[in-house]
């Protein structure tokens, strides 16, 4: 816009001298021959040359600093283009840059994910191997358990003094008896899940089965123990006793006389599958009952 309005000024100014130029220059180029056919001619030949001399220097004079203008324009207008392209450039490496940009977000994004999914995957695995350390703790718990049972029924006060005692089982005149009736489910001597050999017969029984006293004899324990349920313990006297776990309910406590048969608990109600475990010890050993039984 600038540089157009100049080349208007300049082309209004220069007008009146274009045209005396023209005709000065058209007077100029007249052949001499002709000058001299003319009256008159060659006076004003020699005065149109003396005006145009004087003249031209005047006119350029006068649109020197209009040409001067022009000629900054002209620079300002080149200076303008390296500057416009020299901004589409930076565009362009913006653009480029913006772009990288996005891409290397996109791809700390996707790595974040898949270090996250990787966290919460050995999350899992740190939970399934602290699960698998709870359960061996908890079999060694319950191994503890057994050996801490076995240390407890054997620390027992012993039996009063018979006046003749004899290794034969209780009660002479009854055999000994199973606490209640069900599907075996481990022998005597055989070694469970958690490594522990047996000591007696564990029978699946139903819920709330009533459980009766094997042989007659004193309580000395009727009470929950750990995890084995209610445990009822039976004092035959002569160094026998027996031992019952798994109870849900006992009905007796600790100081009682039971008879054989007499009920002394019954199966828990609400376990899928009640389990009743029942242990003879002779002095601490355990005995095969099935070689006692009817």
């Amino acid at each position: 816009a600038l540089l157009a309005r100049q080349r208007a000024e300049l082309g209004e100014r220069q007008q009146p001298v274009a045209r005396l130029v023209a005709a000065l220059a058209s007077l100029a180029r007249r052949p001499a021959a002709a000058a001299i056919v003319q009256p008159g001619s060659v006076s004003d030949l020699v005065h149109v040359r003396a005006v145009l001399g004087s003249t031209l220097p005047a006119v350029r004079r006068d649109t020197a600093a209009l040409r001067t203008d022009l000629a900054e324009t002209r620079k300002l207008r080149a200076d303008a283009t390296l500057a416009t392209a020299a901004l589409d450039q930076s565009r362009t490496a913006l653009l480029g840059e913006r772009q990288q940009l996005a891409a290397l977000r996109a791809s700390h994004a996707a790595a974040a994910l898949q270090y996250n999914r990787d966290a919460l995957i050995q999350s899992d695995r740190a939970i399934a191997m602290g699960e698998e350390a709870r359960d061996i703790i908890d079999r060694m718990a319950a191994i503890g358990e057994t050996r801490a049972t076995l240390g407890t029924l054997a620390a027992l006060p012993p039996p009063p003094a018979a006046p003749a005692a004899s290794p034969s089982p209780p009660a002479r005149t009854a055999a000994y008896r199973l606490p209640v009736a069900g599907t075996l489910v481990t022998g005597l001597g055989e070694v469970s899940e958690n490594g522990v050999r047996a000591r007696g017969l564990t029978l699946a029984v139903p819920r709330g089965a009533a459980v009766v006293a094997p042989a007659a004899g004193q309580v000395v324990f009727a009470r929950p123990f750990r995890r084995f349920g209610t445990i009822v313990v039976i004092d035959h006297g002569a160094g026998w006793n027996t031992l019952v776990t798994g109870l849900g309910t006992a009905g007796v406590k600790r100081g009682s006389n039971v008879a054989a048969g007499q009920a002394i608990g019954r199966a828990p109600r609400t376990a899928p599958t009640p389990q009743i475990t029942v242990e003879l010890r002779r002095r601490g050993q355990p005995v095969d009952i099935t070689a006692l039984l009817d």
